[in-house]
């Protein structure tokens, strides 16, 4: 729900600008708080500035944590909270793009696509009000194609540009069923001689291409004088760079500057999990709360470790296993004695104080999803776009629910 007194509204012209100046101020000025990581430090520098709030997240149990994960805003916790909430939400809600009617899939064209993508396609497609029809497609990273098998109709041409073979190929055939045109190329959409491929009649669409893939449709398509384009953003730490790039001259002017761990805050929302899944990713990062404490003393150093990524197969070894592996791999000292059942029942202990302590940063979640996007909408008005910044589904469907509209006069 929009914070009291809020008009969400479609962001277009000038609100693109106010909307992103506000927000930057908003994040610059709590950065303290939203930068640092829990899961990385024993004590956060915030918490001797807010002890009450502190104190009052680290008694809340895991499962409180896990409630209140998707929407932090709504929790009624000691201030500075509940004044950084109401701001979270009146900076970060937009409106939905208005929908129009979709054509009815053609015989049984849907019935190759997983549900929840089947149904993040068709919201997203109905959203796509353009002043002119497209006449080409360009299904940027287009896995085997179904969006824009989706959205061609009679009278037009579609391409989808995917690098992974095996989905070009599944793509191809699957067009092929259906009778339709369609051209299925393989393509890294990184790589130079992609640009030759986009030309100003094509209507790039982009569902969810991650990080620095995105960003090269937006400049690219640019470049090419593609009047119309429509983009949802996904995976902002997907870059090959150590920091973030902005690419707007707003954003270039901003004293932000985000890190990989900054970009990958919005990521951190999850709805799609499963129970196991939930399960692994706890006791994975219960262990390895608990090998950060181990490792904390046996180094000698209080400070946190990283550790690489680990197969699923890892959770099931005893716990002590586990903890001489992972100091292997680190090339760790011999590890002594140690009371095992209570390290790691202290790792869990953590995992529960991470997770609340956690909710604090999930307040500017949103609000640093919106800057980043916003920095991409404003550099395409800075290439003479028309830009409509809306969400195209409910963030139950996807968190990764901001679309920009953008179209050429």
């Amino acid at each position: 729900m929009p914070a009291k007194g809020v008009d969400p509204r479609v962001l277009t012209g000038e609100e693109l600008l106010a909307r992103f100046t506000a927000l930057d101020t908003f994040l610059t000025a709590h950065q303290a708080l939203w930068k640092p990581r829990p899961f990385t430090h024993l004590q956060l520098p915030w918490e001797t500035t807010y002890p009450e709030l502190a104190a009052w997240l680290r008694e809340r149990s895991l499962e409180e944590a896990e409630n209140a994960h998707n929407q932090p805003a709504l929790l009624d916790a000691p201030e500075p909270f509940a004044t950084l909430a109401t701001m979270s939400l009146a900076l970060s809600t937009v409106d939905e793009l208005p929908a129009h009617a979709l054509e009815a899939a053609g015989h049984r064209l849907n019935i190759d696509v997983p549900g929840r993508k089947l149904q993040q396609i068709e919201t997203f497609a109905s959203r796509l009000n353009f002043a002119d029809t497209p006449k080409h497609w360009l299904d940027w990273c287009s896995g085997k194609g179904h969006l824009g098998r989706r959205l061609l109709q009679t009278g037009q041409q579609l391409t989808c540009l995917e690098y992974d073979p095996t989905l070009v190929a599944s793509g191809q055939a699957l067009s092929q069923r259906h009778q339709l045109h369609a051209l299925h190329v393989e393509q890294d959409v990184l790589a130079v001689d992609v640009a030759a491929l986009l030309n100003a009649e094509h209507t790039p669409v982009a569902l969810h291409a991650c990080g620095d893939l995105h960003v090269r449709l937006i400049q690219l398509a640019s470049a090419a004088g593609c009047k119309q384009l429509a983009i949802a953003p996904c995976c902002y730490n997907r870059i090959s760079l150590p920091r973030y790039s902005p690419l707007s001259s707003a954003a270039m002017a901003s004293n932000l500057q985000l890190s990989l761990d900054d970009l990958a805050l919005p990521m951190s929302e999850t709805v799609t999990a499963g129970a196991r899944v939930r399960r692994q990713r706890d006791t994975s990062m219960a262990r390895r709360l608990a090998f950060d404490l181990l490792q904390r003393q046996l180094r000698g150093v209080d400070e946190y470790l990283s550790t690489p990524s680990l197969p699923s197969a890892w959770l099931d070894k005893p716990f002590a296993d586990y903890c001489h592996h992972l100091a292997q791999l680190k090339e760790l000292s011999t590890i002594g004695p140690q009371d095992w059942p209570a390290l790691e029942t202290v790792g869990w202990q953590r995992l529960a104080e991470v997770r609340n302590l956690e909710l604090l940063r999930g307040l500017f979640r949103r609000p640093l999803e919106l800057w980043l996007v916003l920095d991409r909408a404003l550099f395409l008005r800075e290439q003479g776009y028309k830009v409509r910044l809306g969400t195209f589904c409910d963030t139950k469907l996807t968190p990764r629910n901001f679309l920009m509209l953008a179209e050429r006069a």
